[in-house]
């Protein structure tokens, strides 16, 4: 594991990034100020991002930036209308100005039956400890030093023949809702991160592959040679790819990509899709759609999550959700204005930036894994692909159809053998759904997490 070291920052200027005393002052006034200018209801939310980042190539450093930046956004209602606005100057009147802008805004926006903040009764009370902040900042220094380390690692792999660079980032983001029902909450979450890609041969035979790792504490992530190492073993695997015959084999997704499967399925289930009757699964509810071991959980309270929280941007409080569970599509997503829509009440699944109403959308997303290990999941496999990487974005979300380009390895008699390039997978989310079945070797690495997850039937679509 890697740890950070101490900030060359000062504790005061630490403390100062960590403060958001100055932000929820800020989100508090303008709400007063959108009542006092003749809004029946407001909300505030002030979000505070602060971002550095070194990018090396061939041992030498090419970009190190830093930025940072409080941006405030405010929401009115006047009636059932209502405006959003944003800014990030807040001098000398700007607060009374913005609010006053927001109302006459409203006064003139068409009217919305759904619109409305959230019942007072659904708002979050607790807010536990989530474990969300690093307190050591890393150093410029030492995100270079990780990034050197990384890039040096992958070209140390035999076969790897250039760098495609590598980097190293660190930052904090943090928001702050207050409304004027009464709710005022506020985090912070740290994001630190290490990447680097590889690239094997020469000229038009060249092929490339990356590896990262990503966390709200530094003490989480991956070494940098674990990192690099592996986008090295990762590029060198893939060189000198065959294509193949068109054919419907069982296809077998890695880690890194089986979770955009359950991403398929968040999408499909957003309530915005619901209420417009724009998704393949818009009567699916309480159905049974995958296999009964199936259990698909999203989970806004994980600690250290990277999208953990304990309120949603509504200010009502979120909790762990068996999306499926048993196989059977339980809930949709949805924020107050789908739920009022739908007829159902929100499942606190709110999303929203400064300068945009609420909309749903998932937090920390797995595929609870199965019982078997990869290398079991394709041993009865006598011809198949295994995916590593997929291209594009082919699937319909009105239909379920599914194509996407991907590239991978050849499996045969259970083994996976040469690499595979320059081909489409294709079916339906529908049959993708019910034969899913995932390995054991689930890891919490991203936003979306799942197993090796092995499918039956898809359409190879080769030479």
């Amino acid at each position: 594991m890697n740890s950070s070291p101490s900030s060359t920052l000062s504790p005061a200027a630490n403390r100062d990034l960590f403060d958001q005393s100055a932000l929820s002052d800020l989100a508090q006034r303008l709400v007063e100020a959108a009542r006092r200018a003749g809004a029946d209801a407001a909300d505030a939310v002030a979000v505070r991002g602060v971002s550095q980042g070194v990018e090396v190539r061939d041992g030498r450093v090419e970009e190190s930036e830093r930025s940072e930046g409080d941006d405030v956004g405010l929401r009115v209602l006047v009636g059932q209308r209502q405006a959003v606005v944003s800014t990030n100057d807040v001098s000398g009147d700007a607060v009374t100005k913005l609010a006053e802008r927001a109302v006459a805004m409203a006064r003139v926006a068409p009217d919305d039956k759904y619109v409305g903040l959230a019942d007072p009764a659904l708002l979050a009370r607790d807010f536990p400890d989530l474990d969300l902040l690093d307190p050591d900042v890393p150093t410029t220094a030492e995100l270079e030093r990780r990034a050197l380390a990384a890039e040096a690692a992958a070209l140390a792999v035999k076969g790897v023949t250039k760098s495609g660079g590598a980097s190293a980032s660190a930052g904090i983001g943090g928001m702050v809702l207050v409304t004027s029902t009464g709710f005022h909450g506020s985090y912070l979450r740290s994001s630190q991160g290490i990447s680097a890609t590889a690239i094997s041969g020469e000229g038009t035979s060249m092929e490339r592959d990356y590896d990262f790792t990503s966390a709200p504490h530094g003490a989480d992530l991956l070494s940098p040679e674990i990192v690099g190492r592996s986008a090295g073993e990762r590029t060198v695997a893939r060189y000198n790819p065959r294509k193949v015959e068109t054919c419907k084999v069982p296809v077998v997704f890695d880690p890194r990509v089986a979770g955009s499967l359950v991403g398929h399925l968040v999408g499909a289930i957003n309530g915005a899709s619901i209420a417009r009757k724009t998704s393949f699964l818009k009567d699916k509810l309480g159905q049974q759609l995958f296999a009964k071991n199936i259990r698909i959980i999203d989970d806004p309270l994980r600690k250290r999550g990277l999208r953990s929280q304990s309120f949603d941007a509504e200010g009502v409080a979120v909790k762990r959700t068996a999306l499926v569970d048993d196989g059977v599509l339980t809930t949709w997503l949805l924020d107050c204005a789908t739920a009022r829509e739908l007829g159902l009440t929100t499942t606190g699944h709110a999303h929203r930036g400064v300068s945009s109403s609420p909309s749903p959308g998932p937090y920390n997303l797995h595929l609870e894994p199965g019982t078997l290990t990869p290398a079991e999941l394709i041993a009865d496999i006598k011809q198949g692909f295994y995916v590593t990487d997929l291209i594009g974005s082919g699937v319909n979300g009105v239909t379920g159809d599914y194509s996407r380009g991907a590239s991978g390895f050849w499996i045969e008699n259970g083994e996976i053998t040469y690499p595979v390039s320059e081909v489409t997978i294709a079916g339906h989310l529908f049959e993708i759904f019910k034969s899913m079945q995932p390995a054991n070797n689930l890891e919490f690495r991203y936003g979306i997490n799942a197993p090796t997850v092995r499918i039956e039937g898809l359409t190879l679509g080769g030479r």
